[in-house]
Parts: structure tokens; C-alpha cells; sequence
């Protein structure tokens, strides 16, 4: 495999009582690359997401991210390999504050073995404050998480995968909810985390998948019906049928 490719999916295929949710599926992401997965409801977008991360076993095909096979691997594993996912709710721990909750997403941390004889050692606490700054919460390190507005609550979570360093991330409508504001926030933030990592992101929003995307990928029925920039996906036939005509 040429070693610019982060992710090479081919013919991936899960059925769910006989029907097919992603049905021989390839897909290609670069590194330090910014995808953006779109398609209507029932598209397989999400279901995608959990074949990469093996919340769902595929039935046919392989993932293979860098060197590694997930498909035969537990979704610990797939963690522990450098793959992260974001789910639509943000999960974080709203008693704790912003610091503490990147503290607890440090590799160390993990385990219950490590989070008994866990030290905020120097290289803790220089990782909570870069990642901070990445996801705009350095002026919020002391605030309880609870207190955060829904856009701070999801670049947390963002903030508290990046404290693991995945060298793929992987997001489910990351600007669902938010305001016009924090969108644009938003879409500078991933612009930036891709810098050092591949970025799979699902959206509905045009404008801000246009804001971006490196590369577009269109699925329909778990399917891969188009693919490349935004522009020419906009103009694609098929697309307009399947999806910006409804």
C-alpha cells in the first residue's frame, strides 16, 4: 500500500436482516487529509463510521488503516491503533471541568489500573493546554463541562480525542446544534486538526461542508455514487437526483 494512504476500503459490504446498509464499498483516505462523507438519510453514512471504528462487523471486505486489517480487530484495539470517533451526542463528563476531562482522555488515564495512579505530570498538563488551545477552551480549563455551551460541549469531545492523538478522527455532524458562530469556529478548528491527521467528517450542512472539505464522497443506498470536490459534486446529476433535489 503507498504509505500517503491513511484508510483503503475495499468491497465493504454489512447486511442487516437481509438488507444491505453498505454494500461493496470502496473508499480511499489520504493522510492529513479532510473527507467529508455526505448522502440522504439511509445512505449507510453512520453504519460506515461503525465498520471503521468495529462497533459493527463487516460481512464482506477488508478496512485497512496504515498496515492493520480492522476488520479483525476488537473496537479497544482499533482505539488503541490511533483510530477516533465522535459520535452525534457528545459524551463527556459534565461534573468535571474542561482540564479534568482532557486529563482523563490521556492515553495513561485509560485504564482503571491508570486512572488509580494517575499523575498530572508535566507532559499531562503541556498536552491539556495545547489541546486547549486547539479546540478554543483555554479560557475555560477551570469551567465545569456542565456549564459549556452545546458547541463547547462538542469541541471538548473533539479535545478529548485529540488528547490521544489519533492519527485518524473521525465526526458525526460535528455542527449539529451550534450556532452560526461557533460553525464557523468549527470549521477553522478542523482545517487545523487536520494538519497532522486524516479527518472523516459526516455532515448535512452544505455551507459548511463546503467551508472544509478537501474531498467530497457521496453515498446512496451504501453506495459510493460520486466523488471529489465540492464543485463537482454539486454539478453531479446523479447527486442532485439522489440528494440537493430533495
Amino acid at each position: 500500500m503507498a504509505s500517503h494512504e491513511m484508510l483503503t476500503i475495499q468491497g465493504l459490504g454489512v447486511s442487516f436482516d437481509g438488507f444491505k446498509a453498505v454494500d461493496d464499498l470502496n473508499f480511499l483516505v489520504d493522510r492529513n487529509e479532510l473527507r467529508v462523507v455526505i448522502g440522504p438519510n439511509g445512505a449507510g453514512k453512520t453504519t460506515l463510521l461503525d465498520l471503521i471504528c468495529g462497533k459493527t462487523k463487516a460481512t464482506s471486505g477488508t478496512i485497512v488503516f496504515k498496515t492493520l486489517n480492522l476488520t479483525e480487530m476488537k473496537e479497544h484495539d482499533i482505539v488503541r491503533a490511533g483510530v477516533g470517533r465522535k459520535f452525534q451526542t457528545p459524551s463527556i463528563y459534565e461534573n468535571l471541568t474542561v482540564a479534568e476531562n482532557l486529563e482523563v482522555s490521556f492515553p495513561r488515564g485509560r485504564t482503571a489500573f491508570g486512572a488509580l495512579f494517575f499523575q498530572r505530570t508535566a507532559d499531562v498538563a503541556e498536552r491539556v493546554k495545547q489541546v486547549a488551545e486547539e479546540v478554543l477552551l483555554n479560557d475555560k480549563l477551570e469551567q465545569q463541562a456542565a456549564l459549556l455551551s452545546h458547541g463547547q460541549k462538542q469541541w471538548l469531545e473533539i479535545g478529548m480525542l485529540l488528547m490521544q492523538d489519533p492519527e485518524l478522527l473521525m465526526l458525526d455532524e460535528p455542527v449539529a446544534g451550534m450556532t452560526v458562530n461557533e460553525r464557523e469556529q468549527t470549521a477553522e478548528l478542523l482545517n487545523r486538526i487536520c494538519k497532522n491527521r486524516s479527518v472523516i467528517v459526516i455532515e448535512h450542512d452544505m455551507e459548511f461542508v463546503r467551508k472544509i472539505a478537501h474531498k467530497v464522497t457521496v453515498l446512496h443506498q451504501g453506495k459510493v455514487i460520486a466523488e471529489g470536490s465540492m464543485e463537482k459534486i454539486t454539478a453531479d446529476p446523479r447527486v442532485i437526483e439522489v440528494y440537493l433535489g430533495h
